[in-house]
């Protein structure tokens, strides 16, 4: 039996569905990963940057910057003591070093210079590949002594570094850091293109590639590029398969850091996101912010066939296939295929049989947790829908958007074999069975089929004998709700 979230709703849409859910998640999270991390891969970057004065292309716009210069005659980095100037920072530090008897150290694979021979023994080593430092747990090697410390502490749990305002711990001290800015709200990195500021330069080295659409982090296993070097991290592991964030009290495993600590609030019942409006609280950001359009009443998301707008864009998406007539989702076991990932699965239950969201009021077992969260309604009488323009409220979403149509009129369901329009889609749906003579329910017992699931119910007791529907002032029973409603008026003495 599966326990449900009082955050289920008809409407809810899986974070596989919604492409921007994943930025979402990751932004509401004070966790930085750790630097370990961008070791444990091997990082290809695309050649995209070229000169328009001699055609050669460079790995990122930096490196393109510096090699203009060369064109330009540029030398902004001035040594004060003998006013010699230099196109580059790194031949300035040269320069100075030699000035002072200082040695500087060359790499003899690249151009870079650096101040102590420990450094370009470390830095040869992202040529080489070489990760000498071994952790002694598991099978992961490091090119850094830092990083395996770092690292370590994944495995002890170990958080040394602790924020003086808060009970916040972090196991690196750029972590720390990073997460003082939250209370002093302090952010000095500016963008030069739009008005947001950051309090980390490295979110907005991150932010400015929104603006060139610079995508610098290229799979070396397929062709996809990524503008974050952790996106890119993160997208290795759907070829390496590697989990390496594990859950502590289950034995399920994570690619990412922000999915274990997610998972976790599974566990504790966390809540931290609440809304200011009412009293509701939610396990997720994003889910609070698509709680939120519920009091605004905003749909930024328009289709751009229709004047439609939605509130969330995984329902733009699924609105869209009705469009297209795109099915993507094919069920495995006869040749139906579904718009949408939740109606497959709902419909391979009737080939399984599988029911296993049980009510504990009554003997009812239902294949969705939606529909065990309506059923209970029945039970608790509850209608947290109410319709704004009359005061009629209702157990169901659903219910309440048909039933607004009976103010406004929308019919937004055409059939495209006859110019009929409905109000719920279902009706479409049975609507269009008389175009195609389909007819998908089939009694078990017989050969008789029907177009309609409730024709079907209403077959069996027939064959079951079952009359559900009994009179209050006599002893007969019925098995159709008409026929008992046409009874009652021999007792009341109405006519029809």
């Amino acid at each position: 039996m599966k326990n449900m979230s009082s955050e289920a709703d008809d409407n809810h849409c899986s974070m596989a569905e919604n492409a921007d859910i994943d930025m979402m998640v990751k932004e509401e999270i004070e966790v930085h990963e750790e630097p370990v991390l961008s070791q444990d891969v091997e990082v290809s970057v695309k050649q995209e940057w070229e000169c328009n004065q001699c055609g050669k292309s460079f790995p990122s716009n930096g490196i393109l910057i510096r090699h203009q210069r060369t064109h330009s005659g540029e030398e902004p980095y001035q040594f004060k003591q003998c006013n010699k100037a230099f196109s580059r920072k790194d031949h300035l530090i040269l320069h100075q070093r030699a000035q002072s008897g200082e040695k500087s150290y060359e790499c003899n694979q690249c151009d870079k210079i650096l101040a102590q021979k420990g450094d370009l023994k470390k830095h040869q080593w992202t040529h080489t590949g070489e990760k000498p430092h071994e952790c002694n747990q598991c099978d992961k090697a490091f090119s850094q002594k830092s990083h395996l410390i770092s690292h370590q502490r994944t495995h002890t749990g170990e958080k040394q570094y602790q924020c003086n305002q808060c009970d916040k711990d972090f196991s690196n001290n750029g972590a720390l850091i990073n997460h003082q800015q939250s209370h002093t709200g302090e952010k000095p990195y500016e963008c030069n293109q739009c008005d947001k500021a950051f309090s980390r330069n490295s979110d907005l080295i991150k932010h400015h590639r929104t603006h060139t659409g610079e995508k610098p982090y290229q799979c070396n296993q397929c062709d996809m590029t990524f503008s974050q070097n952790s996106n890119l991290i993160q997208h290795q592991r759907t070829h390496t398969g590697e989990k390496p964030y594990e859950c502590k009290q289950y034995d399920k495993a994570f690619s990412q850091n922000y999915k274990l600590i997610m998972h976790q609030r599974t566990h504790s019942g966390e809540k931290p996101y609440e809304c200011k409006q009412c009293d509701k609280a939610f396990s997720r950001n994003y889910k609070l912010t698509m709680h939120q359009r519920i009091h605004s009443g905003e749909k930024p998301y328009e289709c751009n066939q229709c004047d439609k707008t939605f509130s969330q864009k995984c329902i733009l998406k699924k609105h869209q296939r009705t469009h297209t007539g795109e099915k993507p989702h094919e069920c495995n076991q006869c040749d139906k295929a579904f718009s949408q990932k939740s109606h497959l699965i709902s419909h391979q239950r009737t080939h399984t049989g599988e029911k296993q969201y049980q009510c504990n009021q009554c003997d009812k077992a239902f294949s969705r947790s939606s529909g065990l969260i309506n059923h209970q309604r029945t039970h608790t009488g509850e209608k947290p829908y109410e319709c704004n323009q009359c005061d009629k409220a209702f157990s169901r979403r659903s219910i309440l958007i048909y039933h607004q149509r009976t103010h406004t009129g929308e019919k937004p369901y055409e059939c495209n074999q006859c110019d009929k329009t409905f109000s719920v889609k279902c009706n479409l749906i049975i609507h269009q069975l008389t175009h195609s003579g389909e007819k998908p329910y089939q009694c078990k017992q017989c050969d008789k089929t029907f177009t309609q699931n409730y024709k079907l119910n209403i077959h069996q007791r027939t064959h079951s004998g079952e009359k559900p529907y009994q009179c209050k002032q006599c002893d007969k029973a019925f098995s159709q709700n008409h026929k008992l409603i046409r009874h009652q008026r021999t007792h009341s003495g109405e006519k029809p």
